[in-house]
């Protein structure tokens, strides 16, 4: 703890008979950033998905997979399932 502080998360002994050695591994941490956990969702759950004006080809992606436009939420609602298909996991608003 005092050479690496905070950063330590664990000291394991290892032990060689034929050379007579005791070894001391440590783990540490080296990088910390800011990471939210993928959503856990059935496949057929609605979610919004954000398409911006802008990107018209993947909105017609997203309506070919089924997606509906939202008017009011200004969302396309998508299942969830075809929206990990077209990788829009990091776009995605929430469950109807």
């Amino acid at each position: 703890m005092a050479e690496y502080g905070e950063r330590l998360v664990r000291v394991r002994y290892r032990y060689d008979k034929e050379r007579g050695k005791r070894l001391k591994t440590v783990g540490l941490i080296v990088e910390e950033v800011d990471w939210r956990p993928a959503m856990r969702l059935k496949p057929d759950t609605v979610v919004g998905v954000r398409v911006r004006w802008r990107e018209a080809e993947l909105a017609g992606r997203v309506r070919l997979a089924g997606g509906k436009w939202n008017r009011e939420r200004r969302l396309w609602e998508l299942r969830y399932d075809r929206a990990v298909e077209l990788e829009l996991q990091d776009r995605i608003e929430g469950g109807i």
